[in-house]
């Protein structure tokens, strides 16, 4: 009996297992990241979120996959809502169009009328062309930049909509029907049908051009294009949750960084930044910046002559051997 409770005492000091058996359980993260893909995503199965998630560097068997699933009371692909919504739907088609229109602006000087021609897609903004000659000929140029400047992008889009002006031209339907795109009317007086370009138009005017006298077209050109780059990267939208079609800048982190203010159009417009983080200073006794040779001064505004230079010195005033 003796030899057996020493044989017992000398195994469990050898094999220290744990009490768990079984598969480890599934982290919190990855439990998170699994009910994330499956409420965005209401047709993948088991084994396409299996994928997702060995490309996103995590190794999870479809059954663990189910029981999490189960265990949040998502039910299988099948029985998920499968249809898009309207809001959807609609994100959907918007990315596949683009609209055009034009505004104008009255110089305050000249009082020449300048118009712009612009193009919104997915709320980011493209001046075209300003001009003070405005006809079917300069527009149908600058319709041949824009496709020049899309490049293979061109491909991703379906439809432009514009009104009937007379300045689209037959032939600027026929530079968008080569690059594969076609050309939509809205009815005659419904500004509303281009709704994204009139409320560019909109806001161009309410944040700039209305509170700003214009000199000239070189005036007008700088100054949208300052306006162009704070709206498009910058700027927050409500149809994008508050977020600049194509941020510039990173999130700051607030309980690290400071926020600086950056005046743009002379203080028209604020854009708030990040504050970068000051090079570390060191004990400097003698207040100068760094690389400046010159001789410290002392308390009587004196500059202290190296001792090298001390006997010449002397010597000069006669006071040498």
């Amino acid at each position: 009996m003796a030899d057996d409770k020493q044989r017992h005492c000398l195994i469990t000091r050898k094999w220290t297992y744990t009490d768990r058996t079984g598969r480890p359980p599934v982290s919190a993260e990855i439990a998170t990241l699994i009910e994330r893909l499956a409420t965005e995503n209401h047709g993948w199965g088991y084994k396409r979120i299996q994928g997702e998630l060995l490309k996103l560097g995590h190794r999870v068997g479809a059954s663990t996959i189910r029981r999490v699933l189960k265990t949040l009371k998502i039910p299988p692909a099948p029985k998920r809502r499968t249809d898009a919504t309207w809001r959807q739907f609609l994100h959907t088609q918007a990315s596949t169009m683009l609209a055009t229109d034009f505004f104008h602006v009255d110089c305050a000087v000249t009082l020449q009328r300048l118009y712009c021609l612009f193009e919104v897609g997915s709320c980011y903004v493209h001046i075209l062309g300003i001009t003070a000659n405005l006809d079917g000929r300069w527009t149908v140029q600058q319709i041949r930049n824009l496709v020049m400047d899309l490049g293979d992008r061109a491909a991703g889009f379906r439809f432009l909509v514009r009104d009937r002006a007379g300045q689209f031209t037959g032939a600027f339907d026929a530079v968008l029907a080569d690059a594969g795109i076609e050309a939509v009317k809205i009815p005659p007086r419904s500004p509303r049908a281009n709704a994204y370009a009139e409320r560019f138009v909109l806001t161009a005017r309410t944040e700039v051009t209305d509170r700003m006298l214009i000199f000239g077209q070189r005036h007008l050109q700088s100054i949208l294009a300052q306006y162009v780059a704070h709206y498009n990267g910058r700027r927050p939208h409500r149809s994008r949750q508050l977020h600049p079609p194509r941020p510039d800048h990173p999130a700051a982190d607030l309980s690290q960084e400071r926020i600086k203010r950056r005046p743009v159009l002379g203080g028209l417009l604020n854009e708030y930044e990040p504050r970068s983080r000051p090079v570390a200073e060191f004990w400097n006794p003698t207040g100068r910046a760094a690389g400046d040779l010159r001789p410290p001064r002392t308390r009587d505004h004196q500059r202290v002559r190296p001792a090298v230079a001390a006997p010449a010195a002397a010597a000069v005033r006669g006071e040498g051997p």
